[in-house]
């Protein structure tokens, strides 16, 4: 066998034949051989940063998720914010003062009434054409029918941020008493007007959330290094409420003039409590009023008809016998 081999290759590569096929299989094996020679066996460690890198790219990717969104929204900032300046930051103060703190709040506010007044207005033209007879209806109709859930819609979100914003402030006005009283206690019993911030905003988050995330938020600046002058004015714009306003003012000038924060939160604490009794006050001289309009709406009528009626029943039947 190998002899019928060897003159195979004898006669196609001439006597040379056999050893130019031994040379050729050596120099493939030669090949072969060197990868893996080459190759080294994995690190432990390469393995490790590899894992680390992939995990820290996956956590930069969700923290970053919300970064993702705003770019996506901000493509549409032209379309989604006004361009006049004042418009702009008057829209972006009352979603402050209603609870919105994003910093896409004034883009959502405005693609929500974008999306909600054209959702609705192609429910309404759905209802038009399905359920309406068009040779029928009237122009008035029409027009309640089709432009009528697309305002609604676009009026939805203006209408449920000044319900928003004036229970807020509702809130933040009927919690600043107490709020002044816990801090007055703290400020008498040795802690530092930054100590009792962080303490009436912690007691204050079960019965008065908005009061108590105002003070967080303020705790949280005088920690990160902000002015404390500049921190309560924030707080003031924010709040959109007088008494707060008035108290910062207080504090201020406390600060400027070198008072006692005590005595200036006594006096002013007690001022809180006399305006809430006369809020209260004011709401039950209010309430005679309320009720005499009511009364007239409900006794007035059915009154009349137990008089009047039986007199008016009596002549219909006198008119009726005359005839």
């Amino acid at each position: 066998m190998f002899d019928a081999l060897n003159a195979m290759i004898t006669d196609l590569l001439g006597p040379a034949g056999p050893l130019i096929v031994v040379a050729g299989l050596a120099a493939l094996l030669i090949l072969a051989t060197i990868p893996m020679l080459l190759t080294s066996r994995p690190d432990p460690m390469d393995k490790l940063r590899q894992s680390g890198k992939e995990k820290t790219d996956a956590e930069t990717r969700e923290v970053l998720r919300d970064k993702r969104r705003n770019e996506k929204l901000n493509k549409y900032a032209k379309f989604l914010e006004p361009q006049d300046e004042k418009e702009l930051s008057d829209i972006r103060m009352k979603l402050l003062q209603a609870g919105y703190r994003s910093k896409d709040a004034v883009q959502m506010f405005y693609f929500a009434q974008f999306a909600l007044g054209l959702g609705l207005l192609g429910v309404g033209v759905t209802y038009y054409l399905t359920l309406v007879d068009a040779s029928t209806a009237t122009m008035q109709q029409k027009l309640m029918y089709i432009l009528g859930p697309g305002a609604a819609g676009y009026l939805a979100p203006k209408y449920w941020i000044t319900k928003r914003l004036e229970k807020r402030k509702d809130e933040i006005q009927s919690g600043f008493p107490d709020a002044l009283d816990m801090m007055l206690v703290c400020v008498e019993a040795g802690q530092s007007m930054d100590q009792s911030i962080v303490r009436v905003a912690g007691e204050l988050r079960a019965s008065y959330p908005a009061l108590a995330d105002e003070f967080a938020i303020i705790s949280h600046e005088m920690k990160a290094g902000k002015d404390k002058s500049q921190v309560l004015n924030d707080m003031s714009e924010r709040c959109g409420v007088q008494d707060v306003s008035s108290f910062v003012t207080v504090l201020n000038q406390a600060t400027t003039f070198g008072t006692s924060i005590s005595d200036a939160l006594r006096v002013y604490a007690g001022e809180m409590r006399d305006k809430r009794v006369m809020r209260a006050e004011e709401k039950a001289n209010q309430l005679p009023t309320k009720m005499t309009l009511t009364t007239m709406m409900l006794t007035v009528p059915p009154l009349l008809i137990i008089l009047v009626g039986p007199s008016a029943v009596g002549i219909a039947n006198m008119g009726s016998i005359g005839n």
